[in-house]
């Protein structure tokens, strides 16, 4: 039975207006299957050749700024789920790879199903840095819905 597997659902978070959309598709889930929300923000760590070391202390003011307003963002979210007496939690990881960070985190919390935003950079980092989505959804062992 269905009912019994959709136990937690991971939603990488950006503050997007796609990682919000892909939000309001997982709580109606949760709703539906009692499941528990994990919210996962990540933050690509910088490369210290490529950018030069005297871009790091900017960086990491920004990295703090980055984190405070996921952090605010993802409170309102924890309190709707909280009204719908969904369980949810928030992850901010710095990583090496975003793809990878997801991946990861959803193996080692025996996740059942990724939930996420079809597009979250645009423009040219999107060009440079790939799709975060279409490499969650090339690489996951479980179930991905994209939201859009």
């Amino acid at each position: 039975m269905i009912q019994n597997r959709i136990k937690k659902i991971v939603i990488p978070f950006d503050g997007s207006i796609h990682s919000k959309h892909a939000f309001n598709m997982a709580l109606n889930l949760a709703q539906k299957y009692n499941s528990k929300l994990i919210l996962v923000t990540c933050v690509e760590k910088i490369n210290g050749s490529w950018y030069g070391k005297e871009f790091a202390p900017s960086y990491n003011k920004d990295v703090k700024r980055y984190k405070e307003k996921i952090l605010r963002e993802t409170s309102k979210l924890e309190e709707i789920s909280k009204k719908k007496k969904i369980k949810t939690m928030t992850k901010i990881f710095v990583t090496d790879s975003i793809v990878e960070q997801i991946l990861s985190f959803s193996k080692s919390n025996n996740a059942d199903v990724i939930v996420m935003g079809s597009h979250g950079r645009s423009g040219i980092d999107k060009l440079i840095l790939g799709s975060v989505a279409n490499g969650v959804v090339q690489r996951s062992k479980i179930p991905v819905l994209v939201v859009r």
